[in-house]
């Protein structure tokens, strides 16, 4: 039992450190009403690393590391889904629903928004038809779709947040091709929010490559 629970210790204290080297969630600056900024790169996130594992570290890292740092101020969450890829880097919807019901009454209280960094239209599309099923209503509503940086920037100040390399990459892509925000125009890359990750029984049928 002792060498169980040793085993259970160093398997978190690994993945704690996974995910604080990966800078996949961070607090990063404020908005423009000087509440914090917790910054969410799903593009960093080491979902292949933590397989099965992943919902139940970020759970825990998200109350045994940020919230802590957070403390009694009101926040917003900055989620960046830009060239994220399922299979390496995307913990699933299921993931962040649950880190998101495993907070505190009280930090759900103080969360004001969550702003969604390049969704593409299938994810909106997606979240638009089931998003009321899979969150609770609290959380839907908090959410504000970003398809570009420069209407982030409406919202949290400019030079306080790191902007990753990945979104501006991203941001660059759909300035050259503005088709993609409305699904006319494919990306390069395929099923990189594959609805079949997202743990639901509801028909995803028509919605297998959410990106």
């Amino acid at each position: 039992m002792v060498d169980l629970i040793h085993e259970r210790d160093d398997a978190m204290a690994e993945a704690e450190l996974l995910l604080e080297r990966s800078r996949a969630i961070t607090l990063n600056g404020r908005d423009k009403r000087g509440r914090a900024v917790v910054r969410i790169v799903g593009k960093y996130f080491p979902a292949r690393a933590l397989g099965g594992r992943a919902e139940a570290e970020l759970r825990g890292y998200v109350r045994r590391r940020v919230l802590p740092e957070i403390g009694e101020r009101e926040f917003v969450v900055v989620y960046v889904h830009s060239l994220v890829d399922r299979g390496d880097n995307f913990p699933g919807v299921a993931a962040i629903r649950a880190a998101y019901e495993a907070l505190p009454a009280a930090a759900k209280e103080r969360l004001r928004a969550v702003y969604f960094v390049h969704p593409g239209f299938q994810a909106r599309l997606f979240f638009a038809t089931l998003g009321r099923f899979l969150f609770s209503s609290g959380l839907y509503e908090k959410l504000r779709y970003m398809s570009r940086l420069e209407y982030l920037w409406e919202h949290v100040s400019k030079g306080e947040m790191e902007v990753p390399e990945c979104a501006r990459q991203h941001d660059e892509e759909l300035e050259r091709r503005p088709l993609m925000d409305y699904g006319i125009e494919a990306t390069d890359r395929r099923c990189m929010f594959d609805a079949a990750s997202m743990d639901t029984s509801a028909s995803l049928h028509s919605l297998r490559c959410i990106s």
